[in-house]
């Protein structure tokens, strides 16, 4: 869609708000597509809304009781006007929702009889009208579409969206409808959250700790602004007069953020200006002195006359003042600054030897002369050099890309006085000032032009002599260019918009509130103090009628310390609520000293199951562990027997010390001091079970023994005999055909391997089996000898 036009109706508790916006969507540089709201105008009032609702239907109700009860005046009594605040307060809500209702006046005044009375909705809407025939919604409606230009017609708004927890009384709703000539008003956002959670979200995006996707909100100033100030001009007669000039800074509904500069062109000594707000017609009497002075700041500039005595072969181009309104709408003053600019001519250099001998060597291959191109390098270095000059001369150009930078010419010529725009604006150049920059114009080109036509000359004579070429470029001068020069002036600003407090008085109220803070947090340690020291009192109270602690104690016991809870009780409910919080907190340690013992009792009793069952489940296993760390052979034992004896000293001490315990206990009367204690089961439970941990983690990290190779002295006498037959049936060769070999002797045996040494030596090989190994040898030899 191309964009809407939406009005935002928020009606709250003590104020009403009209806003209308357009919605679009747009192209940016750096995020593509994005949408954007954009205010288009406001209109407010500072009482309307649910509270004064409920205020005028208070003093209609007051209006009713005194017509009945004429003999005394309901709203002589304070109490009186409370209570019928309150009714009011439920007739707005109930009426809110039904068309009638009866208010209940009762016992409003004592001795006064209850009054009863048939209220309309029509009611609460009349008691909101002005003096004038306009209600005071319709008239919130009119201030903004005005403010847009588009009342009486009121075509151009899409739609209608409620805002605020007023807006929920339908009369109110009917008579906007048909203010704003619309068939229904948008109720799709939550009235009561949506102001905060788009705080919320704009916050967010302002902010560099979060990323939130881009939704871009140009606000729009309330109320106009400018600067006025006042210079001596020479009249006719050749007499001197003073003249005040007015130069609008920011129009109203004009967008923000924003920054602009403002020259003075006619001043060269210290002055002054100030910055006021602009006309405010358009606002009522009401809201006129809601603002009272309507100067924001009075800047008095001092340095100005030193700048131009300092500078005095420069060309001035005026006094700068930049000023910047911020994301939240806060006008300031960033600097004021004096700027000075002249024309400076630079010589080329020299040429080096080398230089010329390089010129000279490309000559000689149509090179000899410089060409356009160079020419326009020339160019734009110089076009470079003045950027940087511009940079380090602290630009009007503002950090921000999205901000939009304006100058404004406070001192025009006369002919600004006949054609009466003093609120003119012009848009400053982003490196040079407006018309500096026309100067600077005409001057630049002059050099790339005297370039050109230079090379247009000497391009005939590119096959001529060396010396002719390097004469030519040494008599080239560069174009002027324009050096600005920035001098800062010392500013002294009396704020009257919000002024800032005097050193002893900011000393003063952080010292008040550092004792506010300590008041706090004393207030806060008394009554944690009280509060523990009640629920002690109530809960011990009641734990003493518990079967746990009426097993563990005596009656004796039991009826002294129930004295002494009944006793702290009373002077909490008689003496407490003034004791100082040292004392709550003595009284809360004697009652604690007191039971302590019986709650001792009581808790070790609880701990003794779970503790004994750990304590037994660990002795259980800690022996079957020791049991199996002794079954392991001797060859393959990883545990030394020191460890096992510590092990098994361990889980006897362990096995003893709590048998002799539990008998000691069983001896004792639940009402005396325990000798079996919960601390020393962990002890117990944690000594074994260091000693068990030592031997896993032993045995997890331990490397099995390497095993010893057996029978290694049969394997060798095997070997030798083995080779011995080898050698003694050895046939040495013969000629002759296979078949007269003998076949009574057998072919000589191989060594045998490792592998058959191992299964000759296991224990359930015999002598048969060695001796058809041997003879399949044989028969594989003899395949291999044919």
């Amino acid at each position: 869609f191309s964009f809407q036009n939406i009005m935002f109706y928020d009606m709250g508790a003590g104020s009403t708000v009209c806003t209308i916006v357009t919605y679009q969507t747009v192209k940016t540089k750096d995020s593509g597509i994005q949408p954007q709201l954009q205010i288009q105008g406001i209109g407010f009032d500072r009482t309307l809304g649910g509270l004064e609702m409920e205020l005028r239907l208070r003093d209609y109700l007051a209006k009713l009781f005194n017509e009945q009860h004429p003999s005394k005046d309901v709203r002589k009594n304070p109490r009186a006007m409370a209570k019928l605040l309150k009714e009011a307060n439920r007739l707005k809500t109930v009426l809110s929702a039904n068309a009638d209702h009866m208010a209940q006046l009762v016992c409003v005044i004592l001795n006064q009889a209850p009054c009863f009375r048939w209220l309309e909705a029509t009611v609460m809407l009349s008691l909101l009208h002005r003096p004038d025939p306009r209600c005071l919604i319709v008239g919130m409606a009119d201030v903004c579409l005005r403010s847009v230009g588009c009342w009486p017609a009121r075509d151009g708004i899409d739609q209608v969206i409620l805002v605020g927890g007023a807006t929920r009384v339908p009369k109110v709703q009917e008579v906007l409808l048909k203010a704003v000539g619309k068939e229904e008003l948008g109720k799709n956002i939550n009235a009561d959250e949506a102001a905060a959670m788009g705080a919320v979200y704009q916050a967010a995006a302002l902010s560099k700790a979060f990323k939130v996707k881009p939704f871009i909100v140009r606000d729009a100033a309330v109320f106009p602004i400018q600067v006025e100030f006042t210079r001596e001009v020479e009249e006719d007669d050749k007499s001197r007069s003073l003249k005040h000039n007015k130069r609008i800074l920011f129009q109203r509904m004009a967008p923000y953020p924003q920054r602009k500069v403002i020259t003075f062109n006619r001043y060269t000594d210290d002055f002054e200006f100030h910055v006021n707000y602009g006309d405010l017609t358009f606002l009522s009497q009401d809201d006129l002195r809601v603002f009272g002075s309507l100067n924001l700041t009075t800047v008095r500039l001092k340095g100005v006359g030193d700048s131009f005595k300092k500078h005095s072969d420069y060309e001035s181009k005026g006094i700068k003042a930049h000023f910047n309104m911020d994301e939240s709408g806060v006008l300031s003053l960033d600097r004021v600054e004096s700027v000075f600019e002249t024309l400076v001519e630079d010589k080329l250099e020299e040429e080096s030897t080398l230089t010329k001998l390089g010129n000279t060597i490309s000559s000689l291959f149509g090179g000899g002369g410089p060409t356009p191109e160079t020419g326009e390098n020339l160019t734009d270095s110089v076009q470079e050099e003045e950027e940087s000059l511009a940079e380090t001369g602290k630009e009007e150009q503002g950090g921000k890309q999205d901000h939009k930078s304006h100058t404004v010419d406070a001192d025009e010529e006369h002919r600004q006085e006949e054609q009466q725009s003093s609120d003119q604006t012009e848009t400053a150049s982003p490196k040079v000032e407006s018309e500096s920059k026309e100067e600077g114009e005409k001057l630049e080109p002059q050099g790339p032009k005297e370039n050109r036509e230079t090379a247009k000359e000497e391009e005939p004579s590119k096959s001529s002599s060396d010396t002719t070429a390097t004469k030519s470029e040494e008599e080239k001068i560069k174009a002027p260019k324009k050096q600005k020069l920035v001098h800062e002036i010392t500013m002294e600003l009396d704020v009257n918009d919000v002024p800032d407090l005097e050193e002893d008085e900011l000393k003063s109220s952080m010292k008040k509130l550092k004792e506010l803070t300590i008041r706090d947090l004393e207030k806060q340690e008394r009554e944690k103090s009280a509060n523990s020291l009640e629920s002690f009192i109530f809960e011990t109270q009641d734990k003493l009628y518990q079967e746990e602690y009426q097993f563990v104690s005596t009656e004796e016991q039991r009826e002294e310390i129930s004295k002494k809870l009944s006793e702290a009780s009373s002077w909490m409910e008689e003496e407490g609520y003034a004791a100082a919080t040292k004392e709550l907190k003595d009284k809360l340690s004697e009652l604690k000293k007191l039971c302590r013992n019986l709650f001792f009792r009581v808790e070790e009793r609880r701990k003794w199951p779970e503790r004994l069952a750990a304590l037994e489940s660990l002795l259980n296993h800690s022996t079957i562990f020791l049991r199996g760390a002794r079954m392991i052979p001797e060859s393959d034992q990883i545990f030394t027997e020191v460890e096992l004896s510590t092990l098994e000293k361990a889980i006897n001490e362990t096995t003893i010390w709590k048998n002799e315990t539990l008998a000691e206990q069983n001896k004792l009367t639940p009402t005396e001091k325990p000798v079996l204690l919960s601390k020393d089961i962990e002890l117990k439970i944690a000594a074994l079970d260091r000693e068990v941990q030592y031997l896993l983690n032993k045995a997890k990290f331990a490397k099995p023994k390497p095993k010893r190779e057996k029978n290694a002295t049969k394997t060798d006498s095997g070997k030798n005999t083995t080779a011995a037959p080898e050698t003694e049936n050895t046939i040495p060769p013969t000629e002759g055909k296979q078949e007269d070999k003998p076949e009574d002797i057998d072919p000589a045996k191989e060594p045998p391997t490792a592998e058959e040494a191992a299964i000759d030596d296991k224990p359930g090989s015999d002598s048969g089996s060695k001796k058809e190994k041997a003879e399949a040898g044989g028969e594989s030899r003899k395949n291999d000898e044919l």
